[in-house]
């Protein structure tokens, strides 16, 4: 969600869908992957648990890291330009990337599926079901934090605070990647 929020403030709602994409299909092979098993193949095998979390991690800090020094594809400038550097397939990229790394995202959907799912039942329907809603639910929430992101950029851009607000969002994606690597 601050991934959303910070990509709303620096490159618009329109271009943060495509890593909205991104982030969905890795919530949809996160939690196809709970539902099928992966879950106890992660718990047996901490230390590949770990090495998703870390990585994942490092890049988002890398990425806010960017952003705080004003840098990179990211970084906010106040000519249009900045928003034609980061490709679509980037986008995309970051946001499978953080969904796929994200260990309190597998957490919740171990914890979370298995109970709403009836043993006698074929897993195909069920499976399509309780992935829709949370698809649907992962969907609503980018958007609100990313028209929030906007919203902020508005806000920021009335006293022309660029450097502030590149050092806002870069703190957001600090915090993101610290969080994933040490929660």
């Amino acid at each position: 969600m601050s991934l959303a929020m910070t990509l709303g403030m620096t490159i618009g709602v329109r271009r943060t869908l495509w890593m909205m994409l991104g982030e969905l299909v890795g919530v949809t092979i996160v939690s196809g992957a709970a539902l099928i098993g992966v879950s106890a193949l992660l718990l047996s095998k901490p230390a590949l648990f770990e090495m998703f979390k870390y990585v994942g991690g490092a890049y988002i800090l890398y990425l806010g890291v960017q952003m705080w020094l004003s840098k990179g594809k990211m970084a906010i400038n106040l000519d249009d330009q900045n928003q034609q550097r980061v490709t679509n397939k980037a986008l995309i990229i970051q946001g499978f990337v953080t969904a796929i790394a994200n260990p309190k995202g597998w957490a919740f959907m171990v914890s979370l599926l298995p109970p709403f799912i009836v043993a006698g039942a074929d897993l195909l329907p069920q499976a399509t079901l309780l992935i829709s809603i949370i698809l649907c639910l992962e969907f609503m929430c980018l958007l609100i934090y990313a028209y929030g992101g906007r919203t902020l950029r508005k806000l920021l851009m009335r006293n022309n605070n660029v450097v502030l607000m590149n050092r806002i969002a870069g703190s957001m994606m600090m915090l993101v990647g610290v969080w994933l690597a040490v929660g």
